[in-house]
């Protein structure tokens, strides 16, 4: 009885202090022509500790709740503690009664530039700007908090964005790169949380909830309607490109989602989507050769 009661007890602190991401985080220095040099093995442990130990909510996650992410650092250059890199960051969040998960978030920040020393701590704080690299990192998680959350409950990633936006404010006060405020056409995290949080782009929230929570999590007990109510969500897209035509976050949200459009629309029961894919071919011309392969 005794041990039931220790394992019990060793189940719950388990699930108490269960993180939110399960991130697989890499460190690709192929592009300087010294990928063995021990700094970035040191960097890459450094950082997929940072995120996945990190408690970055209030939050209790049981181990199967956790995020599935991955982020990917491409270094171009290093000079003694300075790098100039990319960041690849991707999310995505499982589909009721099934196997299959959908792609929520796909960004490529290309503006990474950070100092590192080997071993140097590092510290994430809510309110104080620590270094450049623990904020792009912890911006990012937030964004794919914010992400999932929206997924699950309408506007429910608020509290995330809210600390993301943060993050860009108090990392513009310290003149890091890459945090400047958005002008025309730019594709900076700034810009990015300035789309997802204005008004001008309500609907990109609303069909984020209607698409994954009444439209895919619905496929498994009624793939038509299922279907239907994934149309009906996209099309609303159109009103907001007809505002801002070729947006920002347009761009951020067919990146992640093409291709599982494509698929969702030529398999399965057939619906009507002579509307659709004219909505798709105007918000989303750039991915014009996947909505000509739609057979329905």
């Amino acid at each position: 009885m005794r041990k039931i009661v220790v394992l019990s007890f060793l189940f719950f602190v388990a699930l108490i202090n269960a993180q939110e991401l399960n991130c697989d985080l890499v460190v690709n220095a192929q592009q300087t022509g010294n990928e063995n040099v021990q700094v970035f093995k040191t960097l890459e442990k450094q950082l997929k500790e940072f995120v996945n130990n990190t408690r970055w909510t209030n939050k209790s996650f049981s181990p199967n709740e956790r995020i599935n992410c991955s982020m990917v650092i491409n270094v171009s250059d290093y000079n003694s503690d300075v790098f100039q890199a990319t960041i690849q960051v991707s999310a995505s969040r499982p589909i009721f009664n099934s196997a299959y998960s959908s792609p929520v978030y796909n960004f490529n920040d290309k503006d990474f530039t950070f100092r590192y020393l080997e071993y140097q701590n590092l510290i994430y704080s809510p309110t104080q700007f620590q270094s450049n690299l623990v904020s792009v990192i912890a911006f990012h998680v937030y964004m794919i908090l914010g992400m999932d959350a929206d997924t699950f409950q309408n506007k429910g990633g608020e509290e995330y964005f809210n600390q993301a936006r943060t993050i860009v404010g108090y990392s513009q006060q310290n003149n890091a790169t890459g945090w400047e405020p958005p002008k025309g056409g730019d594709q900076t995290r700034s810009a990015l949380i300035d789309n997802v949080m204005s008004n001008t782009f309500k609907e990109f929230r609303s069909v984020m909830y209607t698409y994954h929570r009444e439209g895919l999590d619905a496929m498994h007990s009624d793939t038509k309607k299922g279907k239907e109510t994934i149309a009906t969500a996209l099309n609303t897209l159109d009103a907001m490109n007809s505002r801002r035509p070729n947006s920002f976050i347009l761009r951020v949200f067919f990146d992640a989602k093409s291709d599982e459009i494509q698929e969702i629309f030529s398999d399965g029961p057939s619906v009507n989507i002579t509307r659709l894919l004219t909505t798709l071919s105007k918000v989303a011309p750039m991915h014009a050769t996947k909505w000509r392969k739609i057979k329905f």
